[in-house]
C-alpha cells in the first residue's frame, strides 16, 4: 500500500445475539446458506442492535488455553497461538439492499501444543452456533476474543475442524478506539461490497487467527442476487445459477495472510489477459469507471514479465485488480486481486501493488515491526520499472529528490526508523522512501550482481513463508560475502541519514549552515 494514503474508516466491535440459522444448500460438497439472497428484503428476527446475552454456562476448566496472541513487537494481542489454520472455508450469502450476510466458516486447524480451549478474532456479527469435530461447543467473546472451549482436551498435531455459523451487518456499532488504524474490513458503498483492511480488519467479517504469521489457503462461496457478480482472492472455479441468484465459487490454493483476503461484490466488466510467460490477468473494473481510468493498467503484463527477471517466477496462479467505482486515496496489495479505486491509479501506483505480490504477499512479515521489507521492496521494485521502462537516469533523479527530502526535513523523522517505526508509524514515509533508499545503497555498495542475486535468492527461499530483517540481512551477507552491520544498522536503525557517494549525495550538502 502506497503512503499517506490510507482511509480510516471505523471498525470495530459489537455485542452480538444468538439466531438461528436458515436452512442451507450443498454446493460443490460445502453447506451453504441461501436465506438472505432468496429473499432480498430479509430481515432477521431480532434486532441487529441487541447484545449477545452472555452465554449462562460456568466456563469450565481450562488448564491449557491457548495464547490470545503472537507476541507481536507492536500487537502483542494479535493473532492467536497453540494451533496452525491450514484453510478456510467461507460460505456467505450476501443481501447487498440491507447490508446483511449469514454464512459458515469452516476452518481446518492443526493444534501445536495441548489445548483445551483456543481463541480467534472475530468482531461483531452474531453467533449462532459453533462446533468443534461436529460437537457443540462453548465459547465467550470478549472484545475481539472469540475463546472457544473444546470438547475434549487435545494434545499437539492435532487435527480440528471449527464450524461459526453466524450473520449480521459487518462493522455495525463501531467503536474505532478498538482495533489498530487503517482497519476497514467490510466497507458496503450502496450498490456495491469493498474488503481492505490492513494491518487488520479480515475480523470484521469472519473468524480468523488475525496475523501475517498464521497464513492459510481459502475456498469463497459466496451467493449473491443478480446481477451483482463477485470476486476474490485466487481463481474462479465455477458458478451455479440459482434463479434470482448465483454462487460463486473462488479458490485460494496458495497460503495467504489475513489481511491479505478479499472480496468485492458489485456490477463490474471484466478484462482478460495472459502474460507472455502465461500468468492469467483478471482485471475487474465497477461499471462507473471511465476508460482512462482503465488505460492505467495496460502495462500490467509487462511488468509482471520484468519483476519475473529480477525477483523470479511470479508467486501465485493468477493476478488482475479490482477497481470499485469509488474516490478512494488508498489502494491494497491483497493477494492476486489489487484493491484500488477509480482516483489513485497512476503507473507508480500498478508496479508497486504489483511486486508486493513477490515481497509482502509471498514473502510475508513475521512481525509488522519489519514493515519496512514490504514496503520499502515495493517503492524500491516501482523505481526498477522506471529504470527499466525510462532509463536510469529516471531513476536517478527521482530517488535523489527523495534523499534531498529526508536531507533537508529529517527533523520530523527523529521519532521513526525504518527498522523500528513504531505502532503509528507502520505507514509512514520513512518506511517507504528511506526504506527504498536503503535498498539502492544496497545496491551500489554490493554491485548490481551482488544485488539481483540477494533479492532471487531470498524470494526463493522464502516464498510462501514468513521473514524478519535478521532473515534479508543475513541473506544480503550470505550472497555478496560482505559483513554488512554497520550499513544496515545506519539506514534502518539510526536517525541520521548516511551518505551515499556513488551518487555524490552527502546529507551536509542539503542542510544550511
Amino acid at each position: 500500500m502506497p503512503p499517506k494514503t490510507k482511509l480510516s474508516i471505523a471498525v470495530t466491535f459489537l455485542l452480538t445475539v444468538s439466531l438461528a440459522c436458515t436452512s442451507i444448500t450443498e454446493f460443490s460438497g460445502v453447506l451453504f446458506p441461501t436465506a438472505i439472497s432468496a429473499t432480498p428484503t430479509h430481515r432477521t428476527q431480532q434486532p441487529l442492535g441487541s447484545p449477545e446475552p452472555t452465554p449462562t454456562f460456568v466456563a469450565p476448566a481450562n488448564p491449557f488455553p491457548g495464547p490470545d496472541g503472537l507476541g507481536d513487537p507492536y500487537f502483542e494481542d494479535l493473532g492467536n497461538g497453540g494451533y496452525d489454520v491450514q484453510h478456510y472455508t467461507l460460505a456467505l450469502s450476501v443481501d447487498l439492499e440491507s447490508n446483511e450476510i449469514m454464512g459458515t466458516a469452516t476452518l481446518s486447524v492443526v493444534t501445536t501444543q495441548q489445548l483445551t480451549s483456543l481463541n480467534l478474532e472475530f468482531i461483531g456479527l452474531h453467533i449462532a452456533s459453533l462446533r468443534v469435530n461436529g460437537t457443540e461447543a462453548l465459547y465467550e467473546r470478549q472484545g475481539a476474543e472469540l475463546i472457544i472451549y473444546l470438547p475434549q482436551p487435545v494434545t499437539a498435531d492435532q487435527s480440528l475442524e471449527i464450524e461459526v455459523n453466524y450473520q449480521g451487518t459487518p462493522g455495525e456499532g463501531v467503536d474505532r478506539e478498538l482495533l489498530p488504524e487503517y482497519s476497514e474490513g467490510w466497507l458496503y458503498y450502496g450498490d456495491g461490497v469493498m474488503v481492505a483492511g490492513e494491518p487488520t480488519g479480515a475480523s470484521t467479517w469472519y473468524p480468523v487467527n488475525e496475523h501475517p504469521l498464521d497464513k492459510a489457503t481459502y475456498t469463497f462461496l459466496i451467493n449473491v442476487a443478480e446481477p451483482y457478480e463477485v470476486a476474490a482472492n485466487g481463481l474462479l472455479v465455477e458458478t451455479n445459477d440459482l434463479g434470482s441468484d448465483r454462487t460463486y465459487l473462488w479458490e485460494m490454493r496458495d497460503p495467504i495472510a489475513p489481511y491479505l483476503v478479499t472480496l468485492a461484490i458489485g456490477e463490474f466488466d471484466v478484462e482478460e489477459s495472459v502474460s507472455s510467460s502465461g500468468v492469467p490477468i483478471r482485471n475487474y473494473y465497477g461499471e462507473g469507471v471511465p476508460p482512462d481510468v482503465r488505460d492505467d493498467f495496460v502495462l500490467q503484463d509487462e511488468m509482471i514479465d520484468f519483476f519475473e527477471t529480477v525477483f523470479g517466477p511470479y508467486p501465485f496462479e493468477a493476478y488482475g485488480v479490482v477497481v470499485h467505482d469509488l474516490d478512494l486515496s488508498f489502494s491494497l496489495e491483497t493477494a492476486t486481486l489489487t484493491v484500488m479505486g477509480n482516483s489513485f491509479t497512476y503507473e507508480e501506483v500498478v508496479s508497486h501493488e504489483l511486486s508486493h505480490q513477490w515481497f509482502g504477499d509471498s514473502v510475508g512479515l513475521k512481525s509488522w515491526k519489519d514493515i519496512w521489507l514490504n514496503e520499502g521492496f515495493a517503492t524500491y521494485a516501482s523505481e526498477l520499472w522506471n529504470e527499466h521502462a525510462y532509463g536510469r537516469e529516471v531513476l536517478d533523479e527521482n530517488l535523489s529528490s527523495v534523499y534531498e527530502e529526508f536531507a533537508l526535513y529529517g527533523s520530523y523523522f527523529e521519532n521513526s526508523t525504518v527498522g523500528d517505526p513504531g505502532p503509528e508509524g507502520l505507514f509512514g514515509y520513512p518506511v517507504y522512501y528511506r526504506g527504498a533508499l536503503t535498498l539502492h545503497a544496497l545496491r551500489l555498495e554490493l554491485g548490481d550482481r551482488a544485488f539481483f542475486d540477494t533479492l532471487k535468492t531470498y524470494y526463493a527461499r522464502y516464498a510462501h513463508s514468513n521473514v524478519s530483517t535478521e532473515d534479508f540481512i543475513a541473506m544480503a551477507e550470505e550472497v555478496s560475502g560482505s559483513q554488512l552491520d554497520e550499513f544496515f544498522d545506519g539506514w534502518l536503525y539510526q536517525t541520521k541519514l548516511p551518505d551515499i557517494p556513488q551518487m555524490g549525495l552527502f546529507a551536509a550538502d542539503f542542510v544550511e549552515e
